[in-house]
């Protein structure tokens, strides 16, 4: 049985892309569910549109996501050169013998007279196409032509009648006619191919076995059938994956927000959830499951689950995710993950066991890992001021005197735990006849200066006594200065 060997074939315009993340995953969980190779190749034939920075980004992100190529760019392989800008002589040669066997032909026409046949079609409500005009020039015409260096594109020669038929894994059966397809140009004046030429020309050397890639490529899929069946070649398998949406179903763009995969790597989203989160914009798992490790993706992934409707990007899904995720890790995986940021904050002074005990308590709120920053300065830093909304929502009229009263209950507990402290507060609100929450929350708003947060009780525990009585008396006289 041939081996599966898949691809994923990125220009580096810019930073890699979710969408474009989704499409190597696919890629990479298809060849490693089926034993076979994932390849890395750039496509950087459009040398206009090529962003600096964005190959070492590309690679970066790959692996940092734990998307593994196993051929590519800065690795073994013996199918390189991996990069399209590197194989140039490769596209020429195969150009040219399309030129010889009859199914491609040089065409000079100017750029100004391609503006105009285009212009006069739109203007007859026709689909812009070029017009063929040098698909009839005679030999002695083409000769003379390129003896006089005159500036020219080879185009495909697309047979008039007739259709390409292909079964696309995900789509199904797909017919296009060949009188609606354009006479595609496949080298351009400068020498380069497009991507049309170069896409099939790698793929076969590379003995790509499927190709998977966004849904943007099917109208493209019957000319690259067409020029594989021109060399004679075998045709690999097809897979259009579906559209990435934003929820009011547009397309997702740069130009509505974060895309990049960069993006949601600053803002603290785990590697795992990324991956978990866009392994389900498109693909359906066998049961309800929504949370997945690797592993599991792996052993669960198939193309015949993906779907044909577009998928929505939720975000709110996505930090969803990232919580269950940082969940499943260890306080110790965290601190780790964290440690340069604790550092820049100069948390590092206290000892480990107290960070990581902060980090367990407050695992189980947190959606993001600069969270554990944001959320947890009190821990760290002695709370010195108050907002006017926490104020007015946990500091009233005769708070003063209920918390002063409630200090020499504290004060009497030896063994300073959340259990003690509970019990402590909650046979005091029962003596004086109101309801915990009368104590709790202007107790918490005291303690870390605000009005969210986990167990007050913990907190006083990992505080400890010493400073939870000093962060009540300090807060008591700024709020009683008020």
């Amino acid at each position: 049985m041939k081996q599966i060997r898949t691809r994923f074939a990125p220009s580096p315009t810019g930073f890699l892309h979710v969408g474009g993340l989704r499409t190597a995953l696919y890629n990479y969980l298809f060849a490693k569910k089926n034993g076979g190779k994932f390849l890395l190749r750039i496509e950087d034939t459009d040398q206009n549109r090529i962003v600096e920075g964005a190959v070492e980004n590309l690679i970066s992100t790959l692996n940092w996501s734990g998307v593994d190529y196993d051929e590519g760019p800065n690795k073994n392989g013996n199918h390189g050169p991996y990069i399209q800008s590197q194989r140039l002589e490769i596209y020429k040669k195969h150009a040219h013998q399309l030129v010889e066997s009859g199914n491609a032909y040089q065409c000079f026409c100017t750029h100004e007279r391609l503006e105009q046949v285009r212009a006069k079609l739109i203007e007859m409500h026709l689909p812009p196409s070029y017009d063929r005009l040098c698909r009839s020039l005679n030999p002695e015409q083409v000769i003379e032509k390129l003896n006089n260096n005159t500036p020219h594109v080879i185009r495909m020669k697309i047979p008039l009648i007739g259709e390409i038929t292909f079964e696309d894994v995900v789509r199904g059966k797909v017919s296009i006619a060949n009188k609606i397809l354009d006479d595609q140009v496949i080298i351009k004046t400068d020498g380069f191919p497009t991507y049309h030429l170069a896409v099939v020309v790698d793929d076969h050397f590379m003995e790509i076995s499927h190709v998977i890639r966004g849904e943007e490529w099917l109208p493209s899929t019957p000319k690259h059938i067409l020029l594989y069946n021109f060399f004679g070649w075998e045709v690999p398998l097809f897979a259009h994956l579906p559209l990435l949406l934003n929820p009011d179903k547009s397309k997702l763009s740069k130009r509505q927000g974060d895309v990049a995969v960069e993006d949601f790597r600053a803002k603290g989203f785990l590697k795992e959830s990324i991956i978990n989160f866009i392994a389900l914009l498109g693909w359906h798992p066998s049961d309800d499951r929504e949370i997945f490790s690797f592993d599991e993706l792996i052993n669960e992934f198939t193309l015949e689950r993906i779907g044909k409707s577009g998928a929505i990007f939720n975000i709110e899904k996505l930090q969803w995710l990232n919580q269950q995720h940082i969940r499943k890790l260890s306080a110790e995986e965290i601190f780790i993950l964290l440690k340069n940021e604790f550092d820049k904050e100069g948390w590092l002074k206290y000892p480990e066991e107290y960070i990581l005990k902060v980090i367990n308590l407050m695992k189980e709120r947190v959606l993001l890992l600069p969270d554990f920053v944001n959320l947890c300065k009190y821990f760290y830093e002695e709370p010195t001021s108050f907002t006017e909304e926490s104020i007015l929502k946990n500091w009233k009229d005769d708070s003063v005197n209920t918390i002063k009263s409630f200090v020499a209950e504290l004060e009497k507990i030896t063994d300073f735990t959340s259990v003690k402290i509970e019990e402590s507060l909650k046979l005091f609100a029962v003596n004086i006849q109101v309801k915990p929450g009368i104590i709790i929350n202007p107790l918490r708003l005291l303690i870390s200066g605000t009005n969210v947060g986990p167990s007050v009780f913990h907190m006083a525990e990992l505080l400890g006594k010493t400073k939870v009585l000093a962060r009540i008396n300090f807060g008591i006289q700024k709020l009683s200065s008020k």
